[in-house]
């Protein structure tokens, strides 16, 4: 019983590992002018959010998705060290059709994990948590750390026993 449970163990680390080490690479810039949106209307909210481009809007799926995005580098000569080392949660309320990266952020986003001066920012991204709507689950790698949860429990004893 004691192997079993090792091995639960085990496997949960490793599906943690895998779910939670993974990142995509993309790039970031940033925009100013954020009502109306494709996901919110004219009610959009303001802070820490962000536009998508097509790969990732996904004919509308993105909306209210949440995303972890992190600086790793420049693009451009004029701010050679533009990152903050900071990472920034932003949610997706709209669809950037031209879009010079895969992401166009808020301005306030951007300036949490770069230097705005920068423009153009190379990151890495995850998607994480629930949409923020509450009711359903977008983002596997939250699948898979309920999985983790759920087959991690030990069987305590009971009636059957």
């Amino acid at each position: 019983m004691a192997a079993l449970h090792n091995n639960m163990v085990l496997v949960g680390i490793l599906v943690t590992l895998f779910f939670t080490a993974h990142a995509d690479d993309g790039t970031a810039t940033f925009y100013a002018q954020y009502d109306p949106s494709a996901c919110f209307g004219t009610n959009t909210p303001t802070g820490l959010i962000a536009a998508a481009s097509a790969d990732i809007w996904q004919d509308g799926a993105a909306c209210r998705t949440r995303y972890r995005i992190t600086c790793t580098d420049g693009t451009n000569l004029g701010t050679p060290r533009p990152c903050t080392g900071q990472s920034v949660e932003v949610e997706i309320v709209d669809f950037c059709r031209n879009c010079r990266g895969t992401f166009d952020l808020s301005q306030d986003a951007f300036a949490i994990i770069a230097d705005t001066n920068a423009g153009k920012i190379l990151i890495e991204y995850d998607q994480y948590g629930l949409k923020s709507t509450g009711t359903s689950l977008k983002d596997t790698k939250a699948q898979g750390m309920i999985m983790f949860q759920v087959a991690a429990v030990p069987h305590l004893g009971g009636m059957d026993d």
